[in-house]
């Protein structure tokens, strides 16, 4: 197994400050108050335009039912709560950068020069393609799992789908999309804490795509379109993964 190469031993020497327990407790106090307090000023922000998010949202679905068909609420709270619900998650995701430089504010100190350089990338990178896999949700996956739903109806049946349960399938379907495409971040950490070598990951490669399949059979609706456009970016982004990772194993091997 592969082992990173030690930091210039300029960086093995830095003194990191030292603090208290109790000191520690009140900084991460002090970041979780200001990531809360972020995210409930988006969300009072965009409550006003709560309604016009999920017309947004429901876009997908209502450009394939037919003409007499419609959504409904089959809860009395359900017209409230759904788009209270859909602005709460926006509000979170359009912070996720706020709450990774808290994050990062938080742990930096205890970081090394040579580890801030990786940590960085590495954070602006993940954040990026959480946006990219929820956009690449939107756009392509659900309306293509949208378009086979409504059309294997039987001719009998009326597609009325409840708001809520719109909802929590497109949440649901975001945030495994969002997760997965973190893959090439997590291929890289791994490589980086000399956990697994690149060579290791392209020996168990078709182990890794059963693997795929395997995963998305689980947390995608039970057809096999929503299978196959899930496991086949998490295939690609675990290539992508290796990529970056033989590139950084060539590089550490040329700085030796």
């Amino acid at each position: 197994m592969n082992q990173i190469a030690l930091p210039p031993q300029s960086d093995q020497e830095e003194t990191l400050p030292e603090m208290p327990f109790s000191s520690h407790l009140i900084e991460l106090r002090t970041r979780l108050m200001r990531i809360f307090g972020f995210i409930i000023a988006l969300f009072l922000c965009m409550l006003p335009f709560a309604n016009s998010l999920y017309e947004w949202l429901s876009k997908p679905l209502r450009a394939q039912l037919p003409p007499n068909a419609s959504m409904i609420a089959t809860d009395i709270t359900a017209t409230f709560m759904a788009p209270f619900k859909l602005n709460f998650f926006v509000a979170v995701v359009i912070a996720m950068p706020f709450i990774l430089h808290q994050s990062w504010q938080f742990i930096a100190p205890a970081l090394y020069n040579n580890e801030k350089r990786i940590t960085i990338p590495l954070l602006a990178s993940s954040i990026i393609l959480f946006y990219i896999g929820i956009a690449f949700a939107y756009f392509i996956t659900l309306p293509a799992i949208l378009t086979f739903f409504i059309h294997a109806a039987p001719e009998s049946v009326a597609p009325m789908t409840d708001i809520n349960s719109y909802l929590s399938f497109c949440l649901k379907l975001f945030l495994v999309f969002g997760i997965t495409f973190e893959i090439p971040v997590a291929t890289l950490l791994m490589i980086l804490a000399g956990i697994v070598s690149v060579d290791t990951l392209v020996a168990k490669r078709r182990f890794i795509i059963v693997g795929c399949f395997f995963i998305a059979m689980f947390v995608t609706p039970p057809d096999a379109l929503s299978m196959t456009m899930l496991a086949i970016p998490m295939w690609l982004l675990f290539e992508m993964g290796l990529l970056f990772g033989r590139l950084l194993e060539q590089q550490r091997t040329a700085s030796q």
